[in-house]
């Protein structure tokens, strides 16, 4: 038995500005360094044996504040782009609310939480977990099947993407599932790679 361990960055300072970030590579706020703290406080009784990150300086101080909290300073992480954020295209560093003002409520809740419905010129969530998934099932995988316990820190979509497939969430109901800044999401994984069980240990605020 393996723990996969899947936390989403804490605030970003785009985040606390409600833009949308996707690739651009800002760093995480006063209260998001806080709530990365907060999420190591809730992996204490965990010892980790791989560590994985975005590309993207957030998902990595986020990993780095779980570190000092957990005394896993060591561990250095296997950092790939397959985790990295959603690619928003146009909408890069745009403000939401005025976007969502501009576009109207339906036509919002599809760009932001839809399964495949891109905004102009980026990617959709399917388009994510085309990316993620064969990572998760090639290079994470099989280690879980060792029994190696594992960190993943990265972003609010590419971990959707992946907690879609562990947790079976169909198409239709994926929209409705949001992971907060600094929530963390605990697995139990077999040596045949199944889930056993799953636990949101803590939660942030939904951006």
């Amino acid at each position: 038995m393996a723990y996969l361990v899947l936390v989403r960055h804490g605030e970003s300072e785009w985040n606390a500005k409600g833009l949308w970030t996707g690739w651009t590579d800002v760093a995480l706020s006063e209260k998001g360094l806080e709530e990365a703290r907060k999420a190591g406080e809730a992996l204490k009784d965990i010892h980790f044996d791989l560590a994985y990150n975005s590309s993207l300086k957030r998902a990595q101080q986020t990993w780095g504040e779980i570190q000092k909290v957990i005394g896993q300073t060591d561990l250095q992480a296997t950092i790939n782009k397959a985790l990295d954020e959603r690619d928003y295209g146009e909408l890069t560093g745009k403000n939401k609310w005025e976007v969502k003002e501009q576009i109207g409520d339906e036509e919002f809740t599809k760009i932001r939480r839809s399964w495949d419905y891109p905004p102009p010129k980026g990617e959709s969530l399917k388009m994510v977990y085309e990316r993620v998934l064969p990572y998760y099932q090639d290079e994470i995988l099989p280690k879980l099947k060792e029994g190696k316990n594992i960190i993943v820190a990265a972003h609010g979509n590419s971990l959707r993407a992946l907690i879609k497939y562990l947790n079976n969430i169909s198409d239709e109901e994926i929209p409705k599932f949001e992971l907060a800044t600094g929530g963390v999401y605990v697995y139990q994984i077999d040596n045949e790679g199944k889930v056993v069980n799953s636990e949101l240990r803590t939660s942030g605020d939904v951006h």
